[in-house]
């Protein structure tokens, strides 16, 4: 049976993830602490690998139980010393940012598909063979929040408009993650994969599974299953080994 194979929750929008054996599901259908927090311009535009490559060369260490994150060997209250993460930032990046929270739905990239993303192993597999990376490379570019074995490649396209459970907590599979430029690039140096979005969409349309609908597919530069909840969850929790079930 498809079980929860990983679990990994990203505190700060853009960054690095941190792997978990569990995870609190908010009332919004939010992963506690996922994108809880994001760095933000002058503009309020978010920071983030796609308008700013640098961000690819930062090593954040996240402790959630103490809700810390360490930058270069020191570590900062995520909660106590925005201002001096602020600091570090702008540093860092040359240019002035904020940092917000959000403890409510944290900052999804699908507003209205706030719940944890779905991918299989399999998948992931299946995408690191086609580009010729490593799995946690991938894992990496993709930045999805549930990973499911024990299932074929893009077993998940089969959800689309219905039901999954993930143990106690049902969710909606409402559509395949639209990518932007961010998995084209190495997920340490930011160096780009030449054609990568062109062959990603050929080789993810030729691979589509029967079962999934193609009219959700205006582009086939998608991957991964945005989610929301089905029914009230809040305070449930999911963890690795959970099976997951359609319907």
């Amino acid at each position: 049976m498809p079980q929860v194979s990983r679990l990994q929750i990203h505190p700060i929008k853009a960054f690095d993830p941190v792997r978990v054996e569990r995870a609190t599901v908010l009332a919004s259908g939010a992963l506690e602490c996922d994108r809880r927090w994001a760095f933000v311009d002058a503009r309020g535009h978010f920071v983030n690998g796609k308008s700013r490559p640098a961000v690819h060369l930062i090593r954040p260490e996240f402790d959630l139980d103490r809700l810390e994150v360490t930058l270069d060997g020191r570590t900062y209250s995520l909660e106590r010393q925005a201002s001096d993460l602020e600091r570090w930032m702008s540093a860092r990046l040359g240019e002035p940012v904020v940092l917000q929270q959000n403890t409510e739905v944290g900052f999804p990239d699908d507003t209205e598909s706030p719940g944890p993303t779905l991918v299989s192993e399999a998948s992931l597999a299946l995408v690191a063979g086609w580009f010729g990376l490593a799995l946690e490379e991938t894992r990496r570019r993709f930045r999805t929040n549930i990973e499911i074995g024990g299932t074929e490649p893009l077993w998940e396209d089969g959800l689309y408009g219905g039901h999954v459970r993930v143990g106690s907590v049902r969710l909606m599979a409402v559509n395949p993650c639209a990518r932007c430029a961010v998995p084209s690039r190495n997920s340490r140096t930011g160096e780009v994969t030449p054609g990568f979005q062109k062959r990603f969409a050929e080789l993810r349309e030729a691979s589509l599974p029967s079962s999934a609908s193609a009219a959700l597919f205006n582009h086939y530069y998608r991957f991964t299953v945005n989610t929301r909840l089905a029914s009230p969850a809040a305070g449930a929790v999911v963890c690795e080994g959970d099976d997951v079930s359609r319907g």
